[in-house]
């Protein structure tokens, strides 16, 4: 189902679900502000690292998949498919964190309340995949839940793995595990780190039965980059481990401080 069809609209499924995200990530960002006693504009905020997590994820997708450029020139650009996870998180997180900065609130402090929001931001997201067939789905299998997408951006009539459905249960998880994290005393950087190694893992492991072709020592481009992300993670968890212990109010008066 690419698109919806009201009345004389076609309203694509992919970009509602994306609005859905969004709006679903900024109110979880608001209540983190309001928990942390942070004034700032969390809406605002999100609606920047949105922006710029969509331009990361088109740039990484067309950079990883080189052929599609070739074939199809500077429109992939503006193709509705075609948008790199990775590259989304890059972008979005530099966003938050120069925002953070800026609103002297600190790049580790702003991070840490962003992920829970972008965890669930993400499964909401692979909803859109889902809906629109983009070929996000996973290898053939003949588990009974195995789906074909027939009328799918990218169809396949063989039943599959729907890895985006998989990926929207696994982003709900970490990201009530982020949030209920968050609510705790601890170092300034340890949920971000928690959720580098969480999304890190989760994308890795799917990679395993998604069709993504396979680059270096059997592992496609997105393994390499979640493994990578994994690994900072754990460094940054370790780090953190070794910072002052705060509250959310006691982080909030650290970072004014500090800036």
């Amino acid at each position: 189902m690419p698109y919806l069809h009201l009345w004389s609209l076609n309203v694509p499924t992919f970009g509602l679900m994306l609005w859905l995200a969004a709006v679903t990530a900024a109110f979880l960002m608001d209540r983190g502000f309001r928990r942390a006693h942070i004034d700032a504009d969390a809406v605002g905020m999100v609606a920047v690292a949105v922006v710029a997590g969509i331009v990361g994820a088109k740039l990484w997708h067309v950079i990883d998949t080189p052929l599609e450029f070739q074939e199809q020139g500077w429109r992939v650009l503006w193709d509705s498919a075609g948008f790199a996870w990775f590259g989304g998180m890059i972008f979005g997180i530099s966003a938050l964190a120069f925002q953070g900065w800026w609103a002297k609130i600190g790049t580790l402090r702003i991070l840490d309340l962003a992920a829970p929001a972008a965890a669930i931001g993400y499964g909401i997201g692979r909803i859109g995949c889902f809906l629109s067939g983009d070929g996000c789905y996973g290898i053939e299998t003949k588990l009974p839940w195995g789906m074909s997408f027939p009328n799918g951006i990218e169809p396949t009539f063989a039943k599959v793995h729907p890895t985006p459905l998989y990926e929207l249960a696994a982003g709900l998880l970490i990201g009530w595990w982020l949030w209920w994290r968050g609510g705790k005393r601890r170092g300034t950087g340890a949920i971000l780190g928690e959720y580098l190694v969480l999304t890190g893992l989760a994308r890795f492991f799917v990679e395993f039965i998604r069709r993504n072709p396979k680059v270096l020592w059997g592992l496609s481009n997105a393994q390499m980059a979640s493994a990578a992300s994994a690994l900072v993670g754990v460094a940054l968890v370790l780090w953190a481990a070794t910072r002052p212990v705060a509250g959310p109010e006691e982080a909030q008066v650290a970072a004014e401080k500090a800036a």
